[in-house]
């Protein structure tokens, strides 16, 4: 049990790492793609793509720590593709959420926050099966 928290502890820190990655990408690429607010407008392609491209570069990391440093495990292919699985999963999660909350008026910069109180519970479910059980 002792086990089971020390994982949680590890996981909540590479969390709060990869979301600041992708955070900080995001929001650089709103920035430079010229994005204020489309609150009032709704869904825009340019911060799916922001979104997206800050996901995919904070997994990168994400997929590192959370074998060497989370599970204290070997990357092998069948553990990254677990990974990799649950990670889709948990991207749809969030670009489904992400574009509820911006349809609905919320703003960019905000509305990543709303989408993780919904998808950080669901996604350490994913990753912890598919490092643990595989």
């Amino acid at each position: 049990m002792r086990e089971h928290w020390k994982e949680i502890v590890r996981f909540c820190i590479v969390g709060v790492l990869a979301l600041c990655i992708h955070y900080g990408v995001y929001i650089l690429l709103l920035l430079l793609l010229g994005i204020k607010s489309t609150a009032a407008i709704g869904v825009d392609w340019r911060t799916n793509f922001a979104y997206s491209i800050g996901y995919f570069v904070s997994l990168m990391c994400n997929l590192w720590l959370t074998a060497h440093f989370t599970f204290q495990e070997k990357i092998t292919l069948r553990k990254s593709s677990g990974f990799f699985v649950s990670h889709g999963i948990n991207y749809l999660i969030h670009i489904i959420f992400l574009n509820i909350f911006l349809s609905i008026g919320v703003v960019e910069w905000i509305a990543p926050f709303l989408v993780l109180l919904i998808a950080i519970p669901i996604n350490f479910l994913l990753v912890r099966t598919s490092f643990k059980r595989l």
